[in-house]
């Protein structure tokens, strides 16, 4: 089936090529033979979704095919111009190929993996010099990219369509509607970050998509923000996790827990066999951030973050003794 289906999407590639003018599904019908069979054998439907099919596979391989409305006495033409679907040579030298292939490779355990394995096999054919697989090392990158809204924001973003979706803000225990234009994601610590800008609030926010919840869903209409030309997402999100604050904060960090708050530290002091004594940088945001570790993470000073990161944990836990 699978070389029946190459062969198929070969010839029809051809014909789109190796013609002057548009040519109409009939006539694209009677030039490929396994359309002329699946419309002598079933139906013009059965043929209408086949032809639909390949054509949509051309296009996801890179197949660039134009479509004239009245090319054909009103009737819809196809065609594959050679001047639109000739690329120009690829010349990579071995570091840039290198570079690509780490690039590939960072995304195979993430929802990215077809799309880059395939733009890995495109330029193989090309004649681009990848190095072997054994060559690689044994410590490689990966993004995981596990959050459900990954993707879809990846799309929006890229598409340049508004999103809507419920947003639970660090110490809350519910979440809330966000309206926003996505504009850039980016790993940073081991979490995913979306930059935009949030209609609500009339301002550019970062959010981070594990506290997203529910659904992301894409709204009409364009964006009425406008965009940066360099969206810096890890610098927002390092500020307002009190990256490159000028205090400091002592925190104790149960042992065995707490790494993203061990490697911010300024400096690590054991106290007992249980526990460690941190100095992190004291920021804007640093109180909900160290609210998620509970019981793992005390705050010793200043005693303003120290008020505010138990104000955040009797929030949480009043609201689960009303949820009971």
């Amino acid at each position: 089936m699978a070389i029946a289906k190459a062969e198929r999407l070969m010839n029809l590639a051809l014909c789109l090529m190796n013609t002057r003018r548009p040519l109409s599904k009939k006539e694209l019908r009677e030039s490929v033979e396994a359309y002329r069979e699946a419309w002598q054998q079933g139906s013009e439907d059965a043929f209408n979704r086949m032809f639909e099919r390949d054509k949509d596979d051309l296009r996801e391989l890179g197949l660039i095919i134009d479509v004239d409305e009245n090319a054909l006495d009103g009737e819809v033409g196809y065609l594959a111009r050679r001047d639109r679907n000739r690329l120009p040579e690829i010349a990579l030298d071995a570091e840039e190929a290198a570079a690509l292939a780490l690039a590939a490779r960072v995304w195979q355990q993430a929802k990215m993996s077809g799309a880059a394995s395939g733009a890995l096999q495109k330029l193989r054919a090309a004649g681009v010099p990848f190095a072997e697989e054994r060559e690689h090392g044994a410590l490689e990158p990966r993004i995981p990219g596990r959050e459900a809204a990954f993707e879809p924001l990846l799309t929006a973003a890229r598409d340049r369509r508004p999103v809507t979706f419920d947003y639970r803000k660090a110490g809350a225990a519910t979440a809330g509607p966000r309206s926003v234009e996505p504009w850039a994601l980016e790993c940073w610590r081991g979490h995913w970050y979306l930059a935009g800008y949030d209609r609500d609030r009339g301002s550019a926010r970062v959010f981070r998509l594990s506290r997203i919840t529910g659904k992301v869903r894409s709204r009409a209409g364009a964006f009425t923000g406008e965009v940066p030309e360099h969206v810096d997402v890890r610098a927002v999100v390092a500020r307002f996790a009190g990256e490159g604050a000028t205090a400091v904060a002592t925190v104790k960090v149960r042992s065995g827990a707490a790494y993203p708050v061990r490697q911010r530290a300024l400096e690590t002091r054991p106290v007992d066999a249980d526990w460690d004594e941190l100095d992190i940088p004291y920021g804007n945001g640093l109180g909900a951030d160290l609210a998620e570790y509970g019981p793992d993470v005390i705050v010793i000073g200043p005693e303003d973050l120290r008020a505010d990161v138990i104000d955040r944990l009797r929030a949480v836990a009043g609201l689960a003794e009303v949820s009971q």
